[in-house]
């Protein structure tokens, strides 16, 4: 038997085992989409929703958001909750809106990573059920208790550092050790409950953590963007029982703008070289956490 058969048939293997969770995914999705579809329903009714220029930024935003997410493990949240906040936009309500808008693009970014073979099955599990407990609670203390601007400094400071290590790790001579997933879903608790509470962190905490252990860039990506589906669509129900929804408009737009990205990051995160990823992964974590710095003091 050749090898190309071999390898065939592994990935039909292995596509069959994650049917179950491709399954999930588009059942919680059908829920979402039928709550949502009767909100811009009545909205559009009531004349409470509005598609002008300010529209169309959100979609772009949410593209190019996605686009890099998709590719790359991270940013979306980041990249869109630093707009809404600069539009005046209260942290707790963009936060809200951000998650909102990523069930629909985490799904099928994580639908399309299934199909381009970019996930670990056992990393994807060893992540999930924690980063959801952690994203659900950070969720509550957001919406009820909590000032996620206050943490905001030492996350920021902290991924910085982590950028500049994730450069070294690409570039220095490769290590034989085997991957550590011990602490693994201790990282998914904790990047969970920063992503909820500071609007933005799920992908440069978890992603770049597990990359600096060793683990496979490609694997990673997709093993993190999935769980991420998850992770952000229990949030988002606790940010709805809280707060409700508001500012549809946003949300609308966010999704329009992340699905069309979403397959395309996908694909470009299953055929680019592991070191260029890594490479880009903490040039990504540097810049983006870096600005997140000097935002809080001008």
């Amino acid at each position: 038997m050749s090898d190309k058969v071999q390898v065939a048939e592994l990935q039909m293997k292995n596509k069959k085992k994650l049917t179950p969770i491709v399954g999930l995914i588009l059942l919680l999705k059908l829920f979402i989409v039928v709550y949502f579809g009767y909100l811009i329903t009545q909205a559009i009714e009531n004349n409470t929703i509005h598609f002008d220029s300010t529209f169309f930024l959100f979609i772009v935003a949410g593209f190019f958001a996605q686009l890099i997410d998709g590719a790359l493990g991270m940013a979306y949240g980041v990249s869109c909750t630093t707009l809404l906040l600069s539009l005046g936009i209260s942290p707790k309500l963009a936060s809200a809106s951000v998650h909102t808008s990523e069930i629909f693009t985490t799904g099928v970014s994580g639908l399309s990573h299934i199909r381009f073979n970019n996930l670990d099955k056992k990393l994807f599990f060893s992540i999930v059920f924690t980063g959801v407990i952690g994203a659900s609670l950070g969720a509550y203390l957001l919406a009820d208790l909590f000032d996620g601007g206050n943490v905001k400094p030492y996350i920021s400071a902290y991924l910085v550092f982590l950028g500049g290590y994730l450069i070294f790790k690409a570039v220095r001579k490769k290590s034989e050790a085997k991957p550590k997933t011990k602490y693994a879903p201790v990282l998914a608790f904790f990047g969970g409950l920063l992503d909820a509470i500071g609007g933005g962190g799920w992908g440069p905490i978890v992603t770049s953590n597990l990359l600096s252990q060793g683990h496979n860039p490609r694997k990673t990506i997709g093993s993190v963007n999935t769980a991420e589906f998850f992770v952000t669509y229990f949030a988002t129900v606790v940010f709805i029982f809280v707060l409700g929804v508001q500012h549809l408009d946003i949300v609308l737009g966010l999704v329009i703008g992340g699905v069309l990205a979403a397959p395309i990051g996908a694909y470009v995160a299953s055929k680019i070289n592991a070191k260029a990823l890594m490479i880009l992964v903490g040039t990504l974590v540097i810049l983006t956490s870096t600005y997140s710095l000097i935002s809080l003091f001008y």
